[in-house]
């Protein structure tokens, strides 16, 4: 296989070239296939049980998309300057392409400026465009309201949200629910091969399409913000919403993608040339570098994979990867050459190649095994990158060892670098700390790891998916303000069922009520023909409509139960049908399922409604409980009783039927949804406190079955995937440090080496994961790579040295002189992949995205520890624990003016062939 390889790429490297450009040419052609995705599918689990039930109760209560825009004037809110302001802001919202309409505070009607009887408010009910509407009093509604507090206005009365509907791409969701319906039964193993077939293509179209309306999408969130930019003088604005979030990440991803991947090349460029000091030496890297980025982008393109927030620094950890290929390969040819000066080029790269050809295959193999641990991680995101890296780990290796041995066949050879150029001062001084201080380095690595353990035991996952962005961006700054006064942002759905069956079950059809009257007709409009004739009613039946609450005396209520109901008669509930129970309390059939739009459906709905509104994480809560608030403001404090209920929910207006009832309640009455928007920005928030708090209290103190009672939602799905980081984080690190092993004892064909050769690694992938616990950073889906990852790279450095202390030790069989050869030679590399690993992954905070920011620092500073501990503890502990077999003591030669050191350390002797051993 080797003299295959050596005759094909030496012997004809341009053939070799040529092979590649051909590959190459291919990639391009798949570049247009290449896209990004800022979905909500990357917040989840993959195959979450909780995500199927979220899509089919989002599938039922089904709403259009929106954006909204949060003002906060400079003048008040409701003066006349700032009501033609909004009025015209609103009014060029409506115009631009792709929105359907808009909603702002003067588009709601207000009941406060009409006096009268429930009917004549909701009749004459005015919005604040009517001039004739009291500001004053439109100001206290707005306030007071239970539907427009903390919803279109703020609890200060300074703030207002203008909801911007986007129309509703029928052809998207046709799309979206028919793929969802498909995978879940993939999942579920009930899928055909047709249907195999069809979620193929489906997926694809999908694919496509959703790109598509990802770049109409896109066009439009820069035509509001355009049209935004207009009026910042008049106040404080900010964009919000779902389509402009996904909207920015995949800004973000783009800006990461040519941020990073021409800072690094330019950060890589430059540290090549003051390495090695020669044009060619940066050349030939960075041309193999770029060439793999681009392989890697049109393989992705072909494949149909998607680049995500967590894998948009792929492009850096690529270029990194390559370099640290080419960097062991230049280091090696110039040790070879400096050895056998007179050797021609051919020989030079052979024995170049041939010798660091094995130690940087385990490596990449221990890297790829890295990313590979991903795959068990859970998430979606997370597991595309470990796929994309560890396919763009063998793309790298198999590219380096074609394209420069076949680059150094077509240039000419250099003269030798001297011993003394190619010295390294730093790893000389490692080598005598090690020397000297062995016991205190061995200390020093137990204090750490003392440290880690206690630091890891502190590991959180709980985070706030706004600390994901800098304070400098639109979506963070929105968030506050959306959630300080705009009743939150995070949504979380309590689903609430009174028969067996829930989303799985068809919707029912609305039932046809038939004709009925309408309960808030006047008593010139009442009718006996129309149903308003009640024998039950006292006094004038209907015409009594909106009278003194003795005009509803029911002769058929014993005494007092009209006020049995919890809350009373001031309450409203006095129902003439409920039969009173036990502590006065109404009775409801067990042998009939609650139907939620009834008095007693209501009332318990209310009880729901006000203790998740009382909790404080949640802000705005929306529910089919704000109808009865409503209709207690509206009607004195009073609410309708049975009959007037079955009016009303058979002769509701439209509108007011898609505002208030159908977003939260089926069409078969059975199953409730109750809306509360978490404050996302409360540090002391916890998820999965709050979710368990939630569901003790329905189920317990209220008397909800459990299994009636579903928890759904975005935070939800969220906290269901934060509570997999920690088994995710064991898992990586569990299936990393066994595959590492068994590659250790294969490599070194020894346990006890292998086992030494793990330590300093443990301690570095520690190091990140007990300063995080230390420091209170919590967990998420960017920094469970980090552990993993890091071991996978800085690994490298570990094979190096061991592979190169086993070949050099039989030389003189001292372990102390080969310690000081290795420092020499393989150490220089060493350092140098190290420092360039270690300042490219700090370029990465430059990020918005803020988990990607951590996944820099934190790989730099593991990076740094496995460097420090390669070139200290790991040969401390090979010194003292002699796993190779006994020495034999010699006298360590004096440095001569030619050696790596002059400077009164032990002398390197790495440019000496008779202090070389040949395998």
């Amino acid at each position: 296989m080797k003299t295959f390889f050596f005759r094909t790429v030496l012997d004809f490297p341009r053939a070799t070239l040529l092979f590649v450009a051909i590959m190459v040419g291919f990639a391009v052609f798949y570049l247009k296939d290449f896209y990004l995705d800022a979905s909500a599918d990357s917040l989840v689990l993959e195959n979450d049980q909780s995500l199927a039930y979220y899509r089919k109760i989002a599938q039922r209560y089904e709403t259009d998309e929106f954006l909204f825009i949060t003002y906060r004037p400079t003048v008040d809110l409701f003066s006349e300057e700032n009501i033609q302001t909004i009025w015209q802001m609103r009014d060029e919202l409506a115009k631009v392409d792709g929105v359907n309409s808009v909603v702002s505070m003067l588009d709601v009607p207000l009941f406060s400026g009409t006096e009268g009887s429930m009917a004549d408010k909701v009749r004459n009910a005015k919005t604040l465009r009517d001039p004739a509407m009291d500001r004053a009093r439109a100001r206290e509604e707005f306030i007071s309201s239970p539907i427009y507090r903390d919803l279109l206005i703020s609890g200060d009365g300074q703030t207002t949200a203008i909801q911007v509907n986007l129309v509703r791409d029928e052809r998207y969701y046709e799309m979206l629910y028919r793929r969802n319906a498909l995978r879940e039964k993939k999942y579920a193993g009930t899928i055909s091969e047709e249907e195999t077939q069809e979620l193929e293509e489906l997926a694809n179209a999908f694919r496509v399409y959703n790109n598509e309306a990802a770049d109409r999408r896109a066009k439009l969130i820069q035509d509001v913000r355009e049209l935004m930019d207009g009026y910042r003088q008049h106040g404080e604005l900010f964009l919000g919403g779902v389509p402009m979030i996904a909207s920015d990440m995949i800004a973000f991803i783009r800006s990461d993608l040519k941020t990073f991947g021409m800072a690094m090349l330019i950060f890589l460029a430059g540290t090549l040339l003051v390495i090695f000091r020669k044009l060619r030496w940066m050349a030939w890297p960075l041309f193999s570098a770029a060439l793999v980025v681009v392989l890697m982008f049109g393989f992705l393109g072909f494949m149909k994979w998607p680049v995500t927030v967590i894998s948009s620094n792929f492009v850096s950890l690529l270029l990194i990867l390559c370099v640290s290929f080419t960097i062991h390969i230049i280091v090696r040819y110039q040790d070879v050459q400096a050895d056998n000066p007179e050797a021609d080029q051919r020989t030079i790269v052979q024995e170049a190649v041939e010798t660091i050809s094995v130690p940087c295959l385990y490596s990449a193999l221990t890297t790829l095994v890295a990313f590979m641990s991903l795959l068990v991680s859970g998430i979606r995101p997370v597991i595309d990158f470990g796929m994309m890296m560890a396919m763009g780990i063998t793309v790298a290796f198999v590219l380096v060892f074609l394209v420069l041995p076949a680059g150094h066949m077509l240039m000419n050879k250099t003269a030798p670098v001297s011993a003394s150029a190619r010295a390294s001062q730093s790893t000389a001084f490692f080598a005598r700390i090690t020397e000297t201080h062995g016991g205190k380095i061995v200390l020093a690595a137990l204090v750490l790891l003392a440290f880690c353990v206690a630091g890891i035991l502190q590991l959180k996952v709980e985070n706030r998916f706004i600390d994901y962005f800098r304070s400098s961006t639109e979506i963070y700054q929105g968030m506050i303000v959306i959630d300080e006064q705009l009743g939150g942002t995070t949504p979380l759905d309590i689903i609430i069922d009174t028969k067996p069956g829930g989303p799985e079950d068809p919707v029912a059809p609305a039932a046809d009520a038939g004709p009925a009257a309408d309960p808030f007709l006047d008593d010139a409009a009442a009718d006996a023909d129309a149903g308003w004739d009640d024998p039950f009613l006292e006094g004038g039946g209907a015409a009594d409509y909106g009278q003194p609450a003795e005009a509803w005396d029911d002769p058929f209520l014993d005494e007092g139960a009209a006020g049995g109901a919890p809350g009373g008669a001031e309450a409203g509930w006095d129902d003439p049908f409920l039969e009173p129970g036990g502590d006065g309390q109404a009775v409801v059939p067990e042998a009939q399922p609650l139907d939620w739009f009834s008095l007693v459906g209501l009332q318990r709905l209310e009880e729901v409604h006000d203790y998740l509104e009382a909790r404080p994480e949640s802000g705005k809560v929306m529910s089919l409980a704000l109808l009865p608030k409503l209709i207690r403001e509206l009607n004195g404090g009073r609410m309708l009783n049975e009959v007037e209920l079955a009016f009303l929910r058979a002769l509701m207006p439209e509108e007011v039927r898609n505002t208030l009832v159908a977003p939260f309640l089926s069409a078969d009455g059975s199953q409730v949804r109750i809306n509360v928007r978490v404050m996302e920005t409360d540090k002391s928030l916890q998820r999965q406190k709050m979710l368990t708090e939630v569901r003790r209290d329905l189920t317990g103190e209220m008397g909800f079955a459990d299994e009636d009672v579903k928890l759904t939602g975005v935070l939800v799905l969220y906290n269901n995937m934060l509570q997999s980081l920690f088994r995710s984080q064991i898992l990586t690190l569990g299936f990393v440090f066994f595959a590492i092993m068994g590659m250790f004892f294969v490599l070194f064909r020894s346990l006890y080496v292998a086992l030494i050769a793990i330590f300093p690694n443990m301690l570095a992938a520690g190091s990140v994961l007990g300063i995080m616990g230390w420091a209170g950073i919590p967990l998420d889906m960017m920094s469970i790579t980090i552990a993993a990852i890091t071991v996978g790279i800085a690994v490298d450095n570990t094979i190096h040295y061991v592979h190169r202390f086993r070949r050099e030790f039989p030389v003189d069989r001292n372990y102390l002189q080969t310690m000081y050869r290795c420092h020499a030679s393989i150490g220089r590399a060493m350092y140098y992949v190290s420092i360039t690993i270690i300042v490219g992954f700090s370029i990465l905070v430059l990020s918005n995205f803020i988990p990607t920011v951590y996944f820099g620092l934190f790989t730099a500073l593991a990076m740094m520890v496995a460097l420090l501990f390669s070139l200290t503890l790991l040969p401390r502990l090979l010194v003292t624990l002699k796993p190779l077999g006994p020495e034999q003591p010699v006298a360590r030669p004096n440095p001569g003016p030619g050696d790596a050191t002059a400077d009164g350390g032990a002398a390197m002797v790495d440019g000496s062939p008779q202090a070389r051993s040949k395998d």
